[in-house]
């Protein structure tokens, strides 16, 4: 038998692959190892197989690395202190933010409280002046009506007690004019054209001029005196007394009710009543122009 040649081929592959960044995990690298086993010759048992064999035997080493490489790490430092940096630098930012913030609306708030204040001391400058100027007017109203009080007093003196020839006075219960009648004096305005007879609100007005009202009646006997007074004259309708509609009421000047309401028709608002001579009263139109009865208490003497 010849000699027998063995032939061993042995192939080292080193598998290592490069791992993304950040991965610590286990590397596991596989080495190939092959053998190539060449028998030329046959053995006697083997008579049979006269083809060369070749077997390969595959040994395969697992190796188990844990080290990283320098770089790997540093890029994950150089990672890591930039994300802190980043996350700094927007804290950083919005605390200025809310800082600016918090002094704009400081701002704000001190700039209306000025000009508030500034407005509460012109309106009390304004009430300060309207003061003094009701001030100077009661002081001017209060003057003047001490002067027309005595005025009128001395009117009233005049007018119910006139003066004699011989310097003395003469007192009357009423004014020249006036007719005395119980405890009140009346006057009858007795106009012939229409354009000097008045409405039933200016004819209250004239009587207040006189210091009198429109005439109330409290009673028949008044009632009969004042109808008495009533004469008809040339396109006279009859003559306006202190009575009149008001929310469906008949009222007097003085604010009383009418206590007989058989004395006139059922009022209507807008309407006043005028006494006309021998037909008693009569509800018209307020604004109808017509003469007029005023009244006055009687001076007592």
């Amino acid at each position: 038998m010849a000699e027998d040649v063995n032939y061993a081929s042995v192939v080292f592959k080193n598998k290592n692959r490069s791992r993304p960044e950040g991965k610590n995990e286990e590397e596991t690298v596989y080495d190939e190892v092959k053998v190539n086993n060449n028998s030329p010759e046959q053995s006697p048992d083997t008579n049979a197989k006269n083809k060369e064999e070749t077997v390969y035997d595959e040994v395969k080493v697992k190796k188990n690395s844990t080290e990283q490489s320098p770089d790997t790490n540093d890029k994950k430092a150089d990672g890591r202190r930039r994300h802190y940096r980043l996350l700094a630098c927007c804290l950083a930012t919005f605390c200025v933010i809310l800082l600016l913030g918090i002094i704009a609306i400081c701002v704000y708030k001190k700039m209306n409280l000025e000009k508030q204040n500034q407005k509460l001391e012109t309106q009390n400058q304004e009430l300060e002046m309207e003061k003094r100027n009701l001030t100077n007017q009661i002081k001017d109203m209060e003057a003047k009506g001490n002067e027309l009080n005595i005025s009128r007093a001395q009117w009233s003196i005049d007018a119910y007690c006139p003066r004699k020839d011989g310097g003395g006075r003469h007192c009357k219960s009423c004014q020249p004019g006036w007719n005395l009648f119980q405890s009140s004096c009346y006057v009858v305005l007795d106009y012939k054209t229409s354009t000097d007879r008045k409405t039933w609100e200016e004819a209250r007005e004239h009587c207040k001029i006189r210091s009198s009202d429109l005439v109330v009646v409290d009673n028949a006997e008044e009632k009969t005196y004042v109808s008495g007074k009533s004469w008809k004259s040339s396109g006279n309708k009859g003559y306006w007394i202190g009575l009149k509609a008001d929310g469906g009421k008949w009222k007097w000047v003085d604010g009383s009710d009418l206590a007989d309401s058989s004395w006139i028709e059922n009022p209507t608002d807008g309407h006043c009543a005028i006494s006309v001579w021998k037909e008693g009263w009569k509800s018209v139109n307020c604004t109808n122009r017509n003469n007029w009865i005023c009244e006055q208490k009687a001076l007592s003497v």
